[in-house]
């Protein structure tokens, strides 16, 4: 049986967080990463159009030889992942998988609130999906779960605007609104993979005892449990350590901001190279 990489997919940096996540707590297998960072940002585009994107490069890296592919991204598991699975892969890719990092997160995050109260800071179309309500809502019904959509914050990571003063008006403004919309919010999630950057931000505006969770950790744990549980995957993912990076636009510019969400000097390729 030939074995290929796990792939990891994004519509630009962000998932670098999850793939860093991945490499840590399994570092024994392979991965290929592709950020169509061409198209990106996906958060304010249509289910249609997030679709049609996700679909065309889920079949690039099935074409590489990916028989497990991950969407590191919240919108295209927001808004196609659920046809990719119950339409295309049953039809193109009957013997690959393809999951997304919401469904894993709303497995876990009521087991960290006290107060069953949740805060969700996510992009518009994370938001707007209503994925996060519905999905924890099957978990935890008895959690409340209230959202915010911060539109400024990719642009403001992805500009390398982060730890600027500046960011400071647009994280205020979006944690303020949304510990305003719960009375007892005790837990609030980034689910957005860009949004770990703005971390230590956060923070400081959270009241004490409030906990930030990221997603990385607990997707990665998922991943672990999922090859755990499905051997007839796992035994097709190859395990030399490697990592490849492909993008969709320039890899000069790819490489410059991937860094600061993979944490290590990252070397891409063009897609099609």
């Amino acid at each position: 049986m030939e074995q290929q990489p796990i792939g990891v997919f994004d519509s630009g940096y962000g998932g670098l967080t999850i793939l860093k996540e991945f490499i840590r707590a399994l570092p024994q297998y392979d991965y290929l990463y592709l950020g169509d960072n061409a198209r990106a940002p996906y958060g304010t585009r249509s289910y249609e159009t997030v679709y049609r994107y996700t679909l065309q490069c889920v079949q690039w890296l099935f074409s590489q030889g990916c028989p497990l592919i991950i969407l590191a991204c919240n919108t295209a598991s927001a808004k196609a992942l659920r046809t990719i699975q119950q339409n295309d892969l049953p039809r193109l890719y009957p013997q690959n998988r393809v999951l997304g990092v919401i469904r894993p997160t709303t497995e876990r995050i009521g087991k960290f609130t006290q107060t069953g109260e949740a805060g969700i800071l996510a992009t518009a179309g994370t938001v707007l999906s209503g994925s996060y309500l519905i999905e924890t809502n099957k978990f935890f019904p008895e959690v409340k779960v209230f959202q915010e959509a911060c539109p400024m914050w990719v642009p403001l990571v992805e500009n390398n605007e982060y730890e600027s003063p500046g960011a400071d008006y647009f994280v205020e403004k979006h944690v303020k609104n949304l510990l305003a919309k719960g009375g007892n919010i005790d837990t609030v999630l980034l689910a957005c993979t860009h949004y770990p950057l703005l971390a230590n931000k956060i923070k400081q505006y959270l009241p004490p005892g409030v906990k930030l969770i990221s997603q990385g950790e607990i997707v990665a744990q998922s991943l672990l449990d999922y090859l755990h549980r499905h051997p007839e995957i796992e035994a097709r993912c190859s395990k030399q350590g490697c990592v490849r990076f492909y993008t969709t636009d320039s890899t000069k510019d790819f490489d410059a901001h991937a860094t600061h969400f993979f944490g290590k000097p990252v070397a891409s390729r063009h897609l099609g190279e």
